[in-house]
């Protein structure tokens, strides 16, 4: 493949090892959790305990970003997460456009800055 793409192998063991796996647990999950009321105690702190431990996850890695991600200035990565919740907020909490425009954003300025 391509240089941009990278190894097929790579890509192949990321869809059979990450992608499929994890496609399978949330169809069982529909399955299972149809009838569950969303509204219910036990659905509420789980989804305030999963949204902490997801805050948490990404505030590591912007205070400590791994790979190559610490190659990006402090001030880009900040802008990004800034701009993408500004797009989250004003499409009306559209987790997508938030992504893609703090993606947009991080790729913008690293091309920017060389």
């Amino acid at each position: 493949m391509s240089a941009f793409f990278g190894d097929w192998h790579a890509l192949l063991v990321l869809l059979l090892a990450g992608f499929l796996p994890n496609e399978v647990w949330r169809m069982i999950g529909l399955w299972l959790g149809g009838g569950v009321d969303e509204g219910s105690q036990l659905l509420v702190w789980v989804r305030a305990v999963a949204t902490a431990i997801l805050a948490g996850v990404i505030a590591q890695i912007l205070v400590q970003p791994p790979g190559a991600l610490a190659s990006v200035p402090d001030w880009l990565r900040y802008g990004a997460v800034a701009a993408g919740f500004v797009a989250f907020l004003v499409t009306r909490r559209s987790t997508l456009a938030g992504v893609l425009c703090g993606e947009f954003v991080m790729l913008a300025g690293k091309w920017w800055i060389g």
